[in-house]
Parts: C-alpha cells; structure tokens; sequence
C-alpha cells in the first residue's frame, strides 16, 4: 500500500455481523472472510486527476481459487449462498464515501430489493450500490485536480473505509433523501421508493449546491409493518 496521503475527506464505517431472523450467521461470517480479500485489491489505490476507480477491474472475479467462500447473496428475490456473497457490503460503503467528495460516480447500480428493515439503519434507504461480476461496475472518475486514495479496514466490528486527499476539503457534503414512500403491489407485496440529494456547502456552511444523485426502487423482503427488532 502506498502512504496515506494526508488529509481525510470523508469516513464511515458500517457493521459486519447483523443478527437476523432466518439469517445464516455462518454466511456472514464468511463474508467477512471474503472482504478481507477484496479489500487487499482496492485498499490504498490512489486515482489521479483524469482517471477512474473500477470496483470489478481492481478486484476481479470472486473465485474459490483465491480464497472466496459462500457467502449471502440475493438472486430473484432470495437469499442464496454464492461464491464471493457479501462484497455488496464494500460496494455500498464505497459508494456512501463517495457521494461525500468532489469524485463523480460514473457507474453505479441500485438494489433491486430492500433486504432488511430500518433497525439501527444510519444511511438512507437505497444509499448504495450493487455489484455484481462482471457486469454490474461501480466506476468513480476524478475530475478534480487533486490526488484521491481510498482506505478500507476490517476491524474487530466493522467495515471501515475513507477518502483522503494531498489537499485538504474545500466543501462539505450533506446526503438526505426525499419522496420517500411505500406501495403495496397487486400481487400483495411492498415495494419502496425515494431520491437522494446531496447539499453542498463551502468552508463558511453556505449553501452551494442542492442536487439529485439517485433515484431508487426496491421490492421489499419484509412486511413495513413489522416492528424495529430485526431478531
């Protein structure tokens, strides 16, 4: 790994076990396995000015060859064991750090499924992004003049990722949804929807930008009705 350049744009970090009613823990104890993997491909890669990051081109195809185990995966609709499952994680967390700094995401695919409910949820619905080899890219370009690198971290407890630069921010972002709503279908299930946008203030916290990012539809994998406890 290069050395970090020196100023922190943007962190989050998001939880790697979640105990879930019907869910395997096995399968997400896998999935950890499979992260550390993948993560040793993208961890520290830097994008010039002018160039773009690529999800699926840094890390490759998910083999038992290189280590990958069955992991959780959504296919149709259900929940399934697949080589590799579980890397959706690292994509979602990308993208989240992404969409608070100045890179454009020039790829990027949304769940088709909302697969758990809102309990202990601290990003908004549909605020990441599938992956899916090798078709299915999340791709990020810089068009900015300064250097990007991108740090990613199993811990003990999470996933944990950020953007740094060789320049310190000019700007600080704010990612909210709006519209959001649930629809019950004709063949009786839920579907959910919303838009995210994305504020963008100046060093001062005046109001620079107000855009939309994306637009998101999802078939929900469990009744609205149920309550917070996913366990």
């Amino acid at each position: 790994m290069a050395d970090e350049l020196s100023y922190e744009h943007f962190s989050h970090k998001t939880p790697l076990l979640r105990k879930l009613k019907d869910a395997d823990m096995h399968l997400q104890h896998n999935k950890v396995t499979n992260l550390r993997i993948a993560i040793e491909k993208v961890n520290g890669v830097i994008i010039y000015p002018g160039e773009t990051f690529s999800y699926w081109k840094l890390i490759g195809k998910p083999s038992r060859r290189k280590g990958y185990l069955n992991g959780m995966i959504l296919k149709n609709g259900s929940v399934k064991a697949g080589i590799g499952g579980g890397l959706c994680q690292l994509s979602n967390l990308i993208f989240w750090l992404t969409m608070h700094t100045p890179l454009t995401v020039t790829e990027r695919h949304r769940h088709g499924y909302d697969v758990f409910p809102d309990f202990e949820r601290t990003q908004p619905f549909g605020s990441g992004a599938t992956c899916f080899y090798n078709y299915g890219d999340l791709m990020i370009k810089n068009n900015t003049w300064q250097k990007f690198q991108l740090t990613l971290r199993v811990a003990d407890d999470d996933l944990e990722g950020a953007w740094k630069s060789d320049k310190p921010p000019e700007c600080r972002y704010e990612v909210y949804e709006k519209e959001h709503f649930i629809q019950i279908q004709y063949w009786g299930g839920y579907t959910r929807h919303n838009l995210i946008f994305r504020k963008k203030y100046d060093l001062d916290n005046l109001l620079i930008d107000d855009e939309l990012i994306v637009e998101n539809h999802a078939v929900m994998m469990y009744s609205p009705l149920i309550n917070g406890d996913a366990t």
